[in-house]
């Protein structure tokens, strides 16, 4: 292929999960021939060796914006020469909002209104999953598809773990995990309800590990942590970890027995395809785009029976052969986000755009 193809994001900072995969994307399209560059309204120093200020954009046979909150590059994409593609990332309704920050509120309703107005702006509008696609055809996209999240499979699969965290873990307690902001949608007092039956019904020996930061949710992880607290949960037994290094983020992976979602809002769900990477069975509330990731694999519930699903984590963590078949399952999964197969969807999509 030959031609220009460039990537807009609202804001570059190194380690943000849109950002990187925008780089991943960048390297897949020179890969292939085009000249390819990524330009975004705030840049990060640590980003700068990657990413170029808005201001310096050029002229491109195809434009993508990364979606994922509003932003002057919606009104910037209208007026931009050539082909026009529209990756969705998903925005949070407001819902989960109110009474914890109004302007994440006002950002989040502002989003909505932006990402209908562009249904007749672009060529394609690709969703991380077919939940976000289904969502951009009901707003009035006609032409759409699925694009999963281009992931480093094999990062993952040979970084060394923290040996700190690793070594912390490992001290035969059972490990429930679950990885993702500290956000109202993801559902944490359901998590410290599942731990307090846990312990309650199934058995005194037990971890809830949760990995992400709060952010400007403070006060919804104070709310949690009184619940747990109010449960008799000590915090050896339901632990915010915050945010972690990478190498962390594995031995955490590794070192646990089950990864547990109650989250009730998802676009994609990075932390499934991690954890089946990771050969870690997966049990989670069945919402949003969470069963278009999973697919057939891992467990998935559509009720919150916590009795059930206390039983459900211990038998996933003790009976080997329940826990074996799951995690065939999720090995026969994962491969539809293999890189191989994504890179591939992403091209096919940029030379239809481009025909």
């Amino acid at each position: 292929m030959s031609g220009r193809v460039d990537q807009w994001l609202p804001a570059a900072h190194r380690g943000d999960a849109i950002g990187d995969e925008a780089l991943r994307v960048r390297d897949v399209l020179r890969a292939s021939g085009l000249r390819s560059d990524i330009y975004a309204l705030a840049v990060d120093e640590d980003a700068a060796t990657d990413v170029y200020p808005f201001s310096e954009r050029q002229a491109a046979d195809v434009t993508v914006l990364h979606f994922a909150l509003p932003s002057p590059l919606s009104t910037a994409l209208a007026e931009a020469p050539g082909k026009k593609v529209l990756i969705y990332h998903n925005i949070t309704p407001a819902k989960f909002f109110v009474g914890y920050d109004d302007e994440l509120v006002r950002i989040a309703d502002a989003g909505q209104r932006e990402l209908a107005a562009l249904a007749g702006t672009v060529d394609l509008a690709l969703g991380d999953s077919e939940f976000n696609r289904q969502e951009l055809e009901s707003l009035g996209f006609t032409r759409t598809g699925v694009l999963p999240i281009l992931m480093d499979f094999e990062d993952f699969a040979e970084h060394p773990s923290g040996r700190v965290m690793e070594s912390f873990l490992s001290d035969g307690r059972p490990n429930f995990l679950f990885v993702g902001r500290i956000y109202p949608n993801k559902r944490f007092e359901d998590l410290a309800r599942l731990a307090f039956f846990y312990k309650k019904y199934v058995s005194e020996d037990f971890r809830f590990v949760l990995v992400g930061k709060a952010g400007r949710m403070e006060r919804y992880q104070q709310k949690v942590q009184a619940l747990a607290d109010r449960w008799g949960l000590r915090s050896s037994e339901f632990l915010f970890v915050g945010h972690v290094t990478f190498e962390d983020l594995l031995a955490c992976y590794r070192c646990s027995d089950v990864f547990i979602s109650m989250s009730e809002h998802e676009g994609f769900g990075v932390p499934l395809v991690e954890s089946m990477l990771s050969d870690l069975p997966v049990l989670a509330y069945a919402n949003a785009a969470v069963p278009d990731t999973l697919g057939d694999a891992g467990i998935l519930f559509h009720k919150k029976r916590y009795e059930e699903l206390a039983e459900m984590a211990h038998l996933l963590t003790h009976d080997f052969e329940l826990r074996e078949s799951v995690i065939q399952g999720q090995k026969a999964r994962v491969a539809r986000f293999h890189p191989d197969r994504v890179q591939a969807d992403l091209l096919r999509y940029v030379s239809e755009v481009r025909s």
